[in-house]
């Protein structure tokens, strides 16, 4: 058979209220044009982000109940603890709350004036909070990541040629460690091959520098690997998990997407002396450690969620669901990041709204534009997210701006993908109609959640502020 079915039944189901163009054009104007700030009942189909989105199971929803809310010393705590230990392997295992508080957490306890953080590509929180700790978040892609047509089957990897550099350049003395984001949310997506992260792992080695992973689709880098890299055909999900945490010195994971959490987050260490100030610092913000700002329910759902994402027969219609949006849309001719990624299609909003300058933000505009035309929610990743302005006025923008599509788990059939391949063609072909934006409000950091912005006068072309 060549059909790929939801490997689930629904058993639960919540009414989408189904509105008109007319009333989508109003809520986009008191939302300031930032689908962020729309109310989530006027969102048809939301792929805003598959984070905290996933429909959780009949095991997971058991375990819910099964939650003990003990403050310290949980039974539901040691669940959760195990599962991790048995799939992650470090020494230190660390509930927060979700990934940012485990990025601030980590942030707080390790980094400092003049550091630097290597990466592949690091993602906007992950970029925030390495920078408030005073340090560099510095993204080293492979050269085929930003080349949106490019086939490379592995387009998350970090340069080792580039990593080696940095380290050498730099030391053990600044750069307090690595961290390669699998899959690579940033670069579209992309997944990270067993190869590169041996490589990184060896470097690393070699220069006294730990090495962790930003771990939150695991599952589906797993996954990649399994179809793509040599040798790796013949073992399972986890097993691939396992090698890859194994070859790192711990993890950094939001629990919200590869673990079928509404909440939750994780840090894993080997360090015992990150490990303790990570804790200080937990008890003094999240909550006591073994909690870290989560019910117990929680910890419950997600040690059954470590399980279940890693069931081959979730993986294979869940990779298939997301490339068969990005397959139709190909065709259609809409210019799009590939090869098509995990959770998500990328698509490309300067060579879509091509009459749109970097600095009206094309991305954003056909963010605004499909939500208006057909009810989707989309995230803009390009210029909102990482544009950033120098000191003398001028504008730099990232390498690509791209449009995320991200499919929520276990949420959508297979009649809603076909309507959002509809609703993309037909904005494409409508595409210049579409006008830029112009901010106006745009916070310091992490812009793209609070800003408000303004549609340029049709006769306009470029404004950034």
């Amino acid at each position: 058979m060549k059909t790929v079915i939801e490997p689930f039944r629904i058993k639960v189901v919540e009414p989408i209220k189904m509105t008109t163009k007319e009333e989508r054009a109003h809520y986009l104007k008191e939302a300031d044009y930032n689908p962020f700030r729309l109310r989530a009942e006027d969102v048809m189909i939301d792929l805003l982000t598959d984070s905290g989105t996933s429909a959780m199971s009949a095991a997971q929803w058991a375990g819910i109940m099964r939650g003990d809310e003990s403050y310290a010393g949980a039974r539901s705590y040691y669940v959760f603890r195990d599962a991790v230990a048995d799939l992650f392997g470090h020494k230190h295992i660390i509930p927060a709350h979700q990934g940012r508080a485990a990025e601030r957490l980590l942030g707080m306890a390790v980094l400092g004036d003049q550091h630097v953080v290597p990466g592949n590509t690091h993602f906007d929180t992950t970029r925030a909070n390495i920078e408030r700790a005073g340090s560099e978040a510095r993204d080293l892609p492979i050269p085929e990541a930003v080349d949106l047509g490019a086939q490379h089957p592995f387009k998350g990897n970090i340069d080792l040629a580039r990593l080696e550099d940095c380290l050498r350049e730099l030391g053990a003395e600044r750069v307090p460690f690595v961290l390669i984001t699998v899959t690579n949310n940033s670069g579209g997506g992309q997944p990270v091959s067993m190869e590169n992260l041996r490589g990184a792992r060896a470097l690393c080695q070699q220069a006294g520098v730990p090495l962790l992973l930003d771990a939150a689709r695991f599952a589906e880098n797993s996954w990649f690997i399994k179809q793509r890299e040599e040798g790796y055909a013949d073992k399972t999900p986890r097993e691939i998990a396992q090698e890859m945490f194994a070859l790192a010195d711990g993890a950094l994971m939001s629990m919200k997407k590869d673990a079928f959490g509404n909440i939750g987050g994780l840090i894993t260490l080997n360090s015992d002396a990150w490990a303790q100030a990570v804790r200080n610092l937990l008890i003094l913000t999240e909550g006591f450690p073994s909690y870290g700002g989560l019910a117990g329910r929680d910890l419950e759902a997600l040690a059954i969620g470590l399980e279940e994402i890693l069931h081959e027969d979730y993986l294979a219609y869940r990779i298939a669901s997301t490339a068969y949006v990005g397959r139709h849309l190909a065709w259609a001719g809409i210019p799009l990041l590939q090869p098509i990624g995990g959770h998500a299609v990328y698509l490309d909003g300067r060579r879509f709204c091509d009459h749109i300058p970097d600095e009206a933000f094309p991305g954003w505009s056909l963010s605004t534009a499909l939500y208006e035309h057909a009810g989707i929610r989309a995230c803009e990743i390009g210029n909102v997210m990482f544009g950033r302005e120098e000191a003398d006025g001028t504008w730099r923008w990232p390498d690509m701006d791209l449009v995320r599509l991200a499919i929520p788990r276990r949420v959508y059939t297979q009649s809603h993908m076909d309507y959002v391949v509809e609703a993309v063609t037909e904005v494409y072909e409508q595409r210049k109609s579409i006008r830029g934006m112009r901010f106006t409000y745009r916070a310091d950091a992490l812009a793209h959640f609070t800003a408000r912005m303004a549609p340029l006068p049709a006769s306009s072309t470029v404004s950034s502020s």
